[in-house]
């Protein structure tokens, strides 16, 4: 069964004058790629005016509720105990957002209610890779 999560959640981009402006984010799980979550942003806040998705492995979401983690293009780690950082690095640039922890840990914990944790089925999301890599080849 492919059971997919979506939680809205506000987020407040920093600015390089350390101005902080609210950006609306959506979380996204799917059970049909259990390593991965998604936050997406819609096209008013984007550069280009196209709507931006960030898909990274769900335990580098788990690590950086805990203490700072990630390497390339998304790194997240815990600012106090109620604030969590995620920053995104692009060819065009890096953008760091504010996320209360609560709504991330909330999130996360509910997509372990629907593939638990070392139970993800690796088998299908092998597959799945190959096939996006090599088509019908």
């Amino acid at each position: 069964m492919d059971i997919t999560l979506e939680q809205p959640a506000r987020a407040r981009l920093i600015t390089a004058g350390n101005r902080e402006l609210p950006v609306p984010a959506t979380l996204r799980y799917t059970a049909a790629d259990p390593l991965a979550v998604c936050i997406g942003f819609p096209p008013e806040v984007s550069l280009d005016g196209e709507g931006v998705t960030w898909t990274f492995a769900r335990a580098l979401l788990a690590e950086g509720l805990a203490g700072p983690a990630g390497s390339g293009d998304v790194h997240i780690w815990p600012c106090g105990r109620s604030i969590t950082v995620v920053e995104f690095h692009s060819p065009y640039g890096l953008a760091l957002l504010r996320f209360d922890t609560a709504a991330l840990r909330r999130f996360l914990l509910r997509t372990y209610a629907v593939v638990g944790a070392g139970q993800e089925d690796l088998g299908a999301a092998v597959e799945q890779g190959l096939s996006s890599l090599f088509g019908s080849v």
